[in-house]
């Protein structure tokens, strides 16, 4: 008789034991990565729509309770540190100049269009129509693993479209925190300066004292490896900590945190492995179920409202991407096919995007028509970068 009101407590919905709830996730980690594996889709992808399924306003088996919440937050601030670590800094300088022109490109397109698309054709507020705007002007590499396993890596191309993703990424970050910080603060002008100061301070700990540390560190300790990953980590949370005091969002510190320490990174294999591993095995996908969970099903069915921001969400990332990638093409004179495989890698909004919109509709500047479309997006664009990317890799290979 125990046993059964064992098992009717640990089954009753939502879960409510950690157990329960640590078991029921890693279950669906490694179902869903399965699936995704053999439909041939990204697992960014089919974690998000598992997250749905499994989520509150579905099946209602998970809940937003304070153990996925902290494992999800630490996934957002992994995303953010790894799209800081990835960015290969010595691509960018041997292409600065190209990369400076696409990275300029597929930030200004995307951003103009949006702005004058949601400022004037939706009515939304200026902060609003910003953050939006620089959400098309993000993007994720979520097609760079198929390039290089392709051994494409180092095409002019990729490059290109990798040292854009700093400039259009770093901008994109700066905006966000100037908008957060306006919006937490209305004293705008005093804010601003404040902020501006309070950067300066937060940009010279993260690229000269850290790096110091994180260089005297590695040195004093290069036999205990075991300590590394922990520094890295610690690392990271530190200046999401920092961020945070001066009034800007945490994943602005976990991006600095990832340029801050990419040099030292990258010339630790097993590091860098350890990194990925635990990020890619269970922060990153918990934090992309918690996004899925907060998906409201209920909210798409108005069609005169979520279904039309929907559509014009996902044509307007991914035409003005498309028109990025087709100038940056024109003006390089680069092939056809290097100018869709930079379409292709572009096109995909996933990590940074989450990030904006997440932190847009915390704080109450974004709605939650926004939040859901974006969740749209994010599949869809997903779908469009991978596709694109596979398909002119094949006319490479031809």
């Amino acid at each position: 008789m125990h046993i059964l009101e064992n098992i009717k407590h640990i089954a009753e919905l939502p879960l409510n034991t950690p157990v329960s709830i640590f078991t029921f996730v890693l279950l669906l980690i490694i179902a869903t990565k399965i699936i995704c594996h053999y439909l041939r889709i990204p697992s960014i992808v089919g974690l998000i729509v598992a997250g749905v399924i499994a989520g509150p306003h579905a099946l209602n088996i998970l809940d937003q309770n304070l153990a996925v919440t902290i494992f999800a937050t630490t996934g957002l601030l992994y995303i953010m540190f790894m799209a800081g670590l990835e960015l290969e800094m010595k691509e960018f300088k041997l292409h600065k100049n190209k990369s400076l022109l696409f990275g300029t490109l597929t930030f200004l397109i995307p951003f103009c269009i949006g702005f004058i698309v949601f400022h004037y054709g939706f009515d939304y507020s200026i902060s609003a129509s910003i953050l939006i705007s620089i959400m098309f002007s993000t993007h994720t590499l979520v097609a760079y693993p198929m390039v290089s396993i392709k051994g494409y890596a180092t095409r002019p191309a990729v490059a290109i479209a990798v040292g854009g993703t700093i400039i259009t990424d770093t901008l994109v970050l700066l905006i966000l925190a100037i908008i957060t910080g306006i919006h937490h603060d209305k004293n705008d002008i005093a804010m601003f300066i404040t902020l501006i100061f309070s950067f300066i301070v937060f940009s010279f700990i993260a690229f000269i004292i850290i790096p110091y540390i994180a260089k005297r560190f590695f040195y004093a300790f290069a036999r205990k490896t075991s300590l590394h990953y922990t520094f890295v980590l610690l690392t990271v949370f530190v200046l999401a900590v920092f961020a945070e005091i001066i009034g800007v969002d945490a994943i602005i510190g976990a991006f600095f945190a990832g340029l801050a320490l990419n040099r030292f990174v990258t010339k630790k294999q097993k590091l860098k492995t350890e990194i990925h591993f635990i990020g890619n095995t269970l922060f990153i996908p918990v934090f992309l179920i918690s996004v899925g969970m907060i998906v409201n099903l209920h909210v798409l069915t108005d069609i005169h409202n979520v279904a039309t921001i929907a559509i014009t969400l996902i044509t307007v990332a991914l035409v003005s991407k498309w028109l990025a990638a087709k100038l940056t093409q024109w003006c390089l004179r680069l092939s056809t096919i290097d100018g869709k495989l930079i379409f292709g890698l572009s096109s995909a909004h996933a990590a940074a995007t989450l990030a904006i919109i997440l932190v847009g509709y915390k704080t109450e500047i974004l709605d939650n028509a926004i939040l859901n479309s974006t969740i749209l997006l994010i599949l869809v664009s997903c779908l469009v970068s991978s596709t694109v990317t596979a398909r002119t890799l094949n006319q490479f290979t031809k």
